[in-house]
């Protein structure tokens, strides 16, 4: 039997248009098609044509190679320049353009506020086509890792004895040069010297930047790679990362925010990342929902003073754990006297207030009383007696408590895994992202808007049942006008 071979001097062996590279139903078509839809001007680029100077590159047709590479895991600009040359649906997308990687990675570079914006246009395009609701949203987070070493993380202290060292090296290397030219020597090693020199001040650049950290926050270590990263800890170990926090739709499970934090966990970001997705809309959402690592009584106030239901178990609610008999729930508070009653009738009172944490704190008021308790050794150990501290908004907290446990908000919370846990898979898994390529919040939050606008495109593809289909919704979209 006969091979089937190729000849590669055959002639008309492609097609004679870049347009027949690709078929009409090939996904690039739909980010080409996404990209077009975008307003520019609102995500602050210019296109204006007419430009003086040396021709730049079409920013529409750049926009689209990010978008496009990112919805592929081609992030690197040295890959993406490579897929020009060879990827038939890249060339297609670019039109023939073959842009080098330091033009990507600079185009890049000088966008990153206007990269920022895209998720915000695709969240416009996704209203505009009746597929984000705003009625209940979904909040969660995930660790990823930052474009930094994490044992380039040190404290105060560490960067100052780098600096006071670094400084003293720079006088000495000048004070060889100053010797070198005196000599007037073509000697090899006043280059060496003049290099090590420009190693030295960039390092000091370096060092200053984290020392300008640590007067502008409380951080106690700082990376100096990347000074807005911190350590964070997530089933794959320690390392210098960034808090990727989202807000998910629950219509469609599309993304309607995200932003790269800097927080090492989830405590303080409920309000924040839901007061963002709500800009989105005319109105506040009805419901908002995340899982208990969001469980801030003081965060939960905020939405919830806004008229949103909130759904957020408590950690005991979390972890499913039974009250024991002598558990808080089991002594009642009098509100008049500001005092708790112990399952026995004996009074336990205020003793005073935590300044850090604002936690009330509670006492018997005879340690002979719970010593001589049937059921001390049970109830507690402590030879001072029993102790129970209470929040300043202890009310609130059990109010949450109880609008987690209703039938509706379970049934709610049963669709948080499958909405917000979702697109972090999809991210991480399909769009192969185990670490950012920029550095500084700034680039780290362009990079989380292209990945969540990446997912959120694959997404309507699969919602309107192909490609094309896809195009022709897009086609007659009319975007509306987002407040703010």
């Amino acid at each position: 039997m006969a091979f089937r071979t190729g000849n590669r001097y055959q002639l008309a062996l492609l097609p004679q248009s870049i347009e027949e590279y690709v078929a009409k139903d090939d996904p690039v078509r739909a980010y080409d098609a996404f990209v077009e839809a975008l307003n520019f001007a609102s995500l602050g680029i210019d296109l204006n044509p007419y430009k003086v100077g040396n021709a730049p590159y079409d920013p529409t047709a750049m926009t689209k190679l990010l978008v496009y590479g990112y919805s592929y895991g081609v992030k690197s600009s040295r890959k993406l320049e490579r897929e020009c040359y060879h990827n038939f649906s890249f060339i297609w997308l670019m039109g023939g353009l073959k842009p080098d990687h330091k033009t990507i990675a600079e185009f890049r570079r000088t966008n990153k506020k206007a990269l920022k914006k895209i998720l915000r246009n695709c969240a416009q395009v996704c209203i505009g086509l009746d597929l984000i609701a705003g009625n209940v949203l979904f909040a969660d987070g995930t660790k990823i890792r930052a474009n930094a070493a994490r044992g380039k993380t040190h404290d105060k202290v560490y960067y100052e004895k780098q600096l006071a060292a670094l400084d003293g090296r720079i006088e000495q290397l000048l004070n060889e040069c100053e010797a070198v030219d005196r000599q007037e020597q073509d000697s090899g090693s006043y280059v060496a010297m003049d290099k090590e020199l420009t190693k030295a001040e960039t390092l000091k650049s370096k060092i200053r930047k984290a020392l300008e950290v640590f007067q502008s926050t409380e951080l106690k270590a700082v990376n100096i790679t990347d000074p807005d990263c911190a350590i964070m800890h997530s089933v794959q170990g320690s390392h210098a990362s960034y808090n990727v926090q989202s807000v998910v739709d629950d219509k469609n499970a599309l993304i309607v925010h995200a932003e790269a934090v800097s927080d090492t966990s989830d405590v303080n970001q409920f309000a924040r990342q839901i007061d963002q997705a709500n800009k989105l809309f005319t109105k506040p959402c009805e419901a908002a929902c995340a899982d208990a690592g969001y469980a801030d009584t003081d965060e939960l106030e905020k939405i919830d003073g806004q008229g949103i239901k909130v759904i957020v178990p408590s950690q005991r609610q979390a972890l499913h754990e039974e009250e024991g008999p002598f558990s808080k729930s089991h002594f009642i508070y009098d509100k008049e006297k500001d005092c708790y009653y112990c399952p026995e009738g004996h009074r336990l009172s205020y003793i005073g207030t935590d300044k850090s944490t604002g936690k009330r704190h509670y006492q018997i008021t005879n340690k002979k009383i719970c010593k001589s308790c049937s059921n001390f050794g049970q109830c507690t150990t402590a030879k001072k007696g029993r102790k129970i501290t209470r929040l300043k908004n202890e009310e609130a907290k059990q109010r949450f408590e109880a609008q987690y446990e209703q039938e509706e908000s379970q049934i709610i919370y049963a669709r948080r895994k499958c909405k917000a846990e979702h697109p972090f898979g999809h991210i991480k898994r399909n769009l192969k992202t185990d670490a950012f390529m920029l550095r500084g919040r700034e680039g780290v939050q362009a990079e989380t808007s292209l990945l969540a606008t990446c997912f959120n495109v694959r997404r309507m593809i699969t919602i309107f049942g192909g490609v094309m289909q896809f195009i022709e919704k897009l086609a007659g979209v009319q975007l509306v006008a987002l407040p703010g």
